[in-house]
């Protein structure tokens, strides 16, 4: 796909306000971006965007699951490139709430499209469309299929992968039947500074600087214990800066059509990756695997390959894991 014109480019972000949206878009806008972002609560509170950052966003706040917000967001933006991360992200809440998942995450979507798809027969819109989907999608396989290609089948084992499924059939019928310049990510773990509480790292970082404060920082006596969920599954995690570069990079160099793992390569384990936070926060303490942090079904190994991203855009990752548990210990303690 050939870059996407001038430094005046604009950009429409749905999910905006949101933990990857909000990187997203201060990539995008350090990049000379013209950015508008969308979301349920309008514009973000202070935390993962600078004020400057935040003063170069036009922030609007927007309810997707009505057709006519989806309308009024295009007409605001007039994008060359729609990057579509709003949906229901929190894996257990999808499933607590199943018509609420499947209408934010699909139906969203579909609208979305529809709305593309009639500009630009009329000759009035023909934006890139990046819908950002999910490692999830790929379910269970075999360690030694491991990493995961584009072309391995999807077998999704939980409603939220499911939903993420189905935006990416949408999206790829889109492309095929009406030639929208969609690709579709699945998007493998990332985090970094910002990220909720409820998902691994942060948790994670959160009850080791709690193990930390309750010890005092002192060597000697009794070993906190610091409850996980399984230990044993393999994941994937790649640093969020890394994460929505690559989504600019593939709206800018990403070929229509396609799918795009966005991905680290690196599998460990969420043992071993607890035992990396306890040893970046100064803390001895002994992991308790808690049936009720386990969750019903846990793939056991999730990996991703990145190959298809590096040699289609250039991509190459800049952070590391460590950088991940670094970056969120540093914003945990101030």
């Amino acid at each position: 796909m050939p870059r996407i014109g001038t430094p005046s480019r604009k950009a429409l972000v749905t999910g905006a306000a949101g933990f990857a949206g909000q990187w997203l878009c201060r990539d995008l806008a350090r990049h000379g971006w013209l950015v508008t972002g969308t979301s349920l609560t309008g514009e973000p509170g202070v935390g993962i965007l600078s004020p400057e950052d935040h003063a170069l966003v036009t922030w609007r706040k927007e309810d997707l699951r009505d057709a006519g917000a989806v309308h009024a967001a295009l007409d605001a933006a007039e994008p060359d490139a729609v990057f579509h991360l709003a949906g229901v992200a929190f894996v257990p809440a999808a499933g607590d709430d199943p018509m609420l998942a499947f209408d934010v995450n699909v139906g969203a979507a579909v609208r979305l499209l529809r709305e593309v798809r009639e500009r630009r027969a009329a000759g009035t819109l023909d934006p890139v469309v990046l819908l950002v989907g999910s490692g999830e999608q790929y379910g269970r396989h075999d360690a030694l299929a491991m990493p995961l290609g584009e072309e391995v089948e999807c077998r999704p084992c939980t409603l939220y992968a499911a939903t993420k499924m189905a935006q990416e059939v949408f999206a790829l019928e889109a492309f095929r039947s009406d030639g929208l310049r969609v690709l579709c990510t699945r998007s493998f773990n990332h985090s970094g500074r910002g990220q909720q509480k409820s998902f691994l790292l942060p948790a994670l970082v959160d009850r080791a600087l709690a193990a930390r404060s309750a010890t005092n920082g002192e060597p000697r006596g009794p070993h906190p214990a610091i409850q996980i969920g399984n230990t044993e599954v393999v994941r994937d995690f790649l640093h969020v800066e890394d994460a929505v570069r690559a989504y600019v990079l593939l709206a800018e160099e990403g070929l229509a059509g396609e799918v795009y793992n966005v991905c680290s390569g690196q599998g460990v384990t969420v043992g071993d990756v607890a035992h990396e936070v306890l040893r970046a926060a100064g803390v001895d303490a002994v992991l308790v695997s808690e049936d009720a942090l386990r969750r019903e079904v846990d793939v056991p190994v999730l990996v991703g390959s990145n190959e298809k991203l590096r040699s289609d855009t250039g991509w190459v990752p800049r952070r590391t894991r460590a950088d991940i548990i670094t970056d969120l210990i540093h914003a945990a303690s101030h």
